[in-house]
């Protein structure tokens, strides 16, 4: 199928998500080519299904404060991250993602001063840019942070690129999947954090980062790690 009507006429209302089968991947680049990278919908591609998401400002707030704490968290650890926000993730022909957030940590030396060849970015993306990462040169994101999903094939595309920890934040709550024999499985342990606590943490550090403030959080998360 070929898409008749222009992507960029389709209005999306804040928080609405539309889905268009039979699209073929030739459409999906072709969409993604129109978009461009400074948009403020998400795409996610899986099995000739385009799901087309425009996130609500109240959405966008929780993955951001997460990405905050897992970064903080990870310079008190002393270990390295790189975080590349909603870049675009494809596996060619299968599907294609667009994280709220994912951040590269075991693997960040590997994308460090990356050049994606195939649209020449000489620059890591900021977290506000949608860029294309080649899978063929780089390895998925270790942790993929997704806010208030709407999508039902969210976990089916993250198990096709291979990311090996996905974080779904919802109605104040944590859940965490693990991508084990080929399919993602509920855990209550990070992989990422296995010594903390992270489903109790998380819920209530964002809590009082929207009571307090995100700075302030921020600032006094090293002592709770330490005590």
């Amino acid at each position: 199928m070929t898409l008749s009507v222009p992507i960029k006429t389709i209005k999306l209302a804040p928080g609405s998500l539309i889905s268009i089968d039979h699209i073929s991947w030739s459409d999906f680049e072709n969409v993604l080519e129109e978009l461009g990278e400074k948009r403020q919908v998400r795409l996610t591609y899986y099995q000739g299904k385009l799901e087309i998401m425009s996130p609500l400002a109240i959405h966008e707030r929780p993955h951001r404060i997460i990405a905050d704490i897992v970064k903080k968290i990870l310079e008190h650890q002393e270990r390295d991250w790189e975080d590349f926000g909603s870049t675009t993730f494809k596996r060619r022909e299968l599907a294609g993602v667009e994280p709220d957030t994912c951040l590269y940590i075991d693997n960040a030396a590997q994308v460090r001063g990356c050049v994606n060849t195939a649209i020449g970015y000489a620059d890591l993306p900021s977290a506000s840019l949608a860029v294309n990462m080649d899978l063929d040169i780089y390895p998925p994101p270790d942790l993929a942070i997704e806010s208030d999903v709407t999508s039902k094939t969210i976990l089916d595309v993250y198990a096709v690129i291979g990311v090996p920890e996905v974080w779904i934040y919802s109605r104040e709550s944590l859940t965490i999947y693990l991508y084990r024999n080929s399919a993602y499985q509920e855990s209550s342990t990070s992989n990422i954090f296995p010594n903390l606590n992270i489903i109790e943490m998380i819920p209530n550090l964002i809590k009082k980062a929207i009571a307090d403030g995100t700075s302030k959080m921020l600032r006094e998360l090293p002592k709770l790690l330490e005590s």
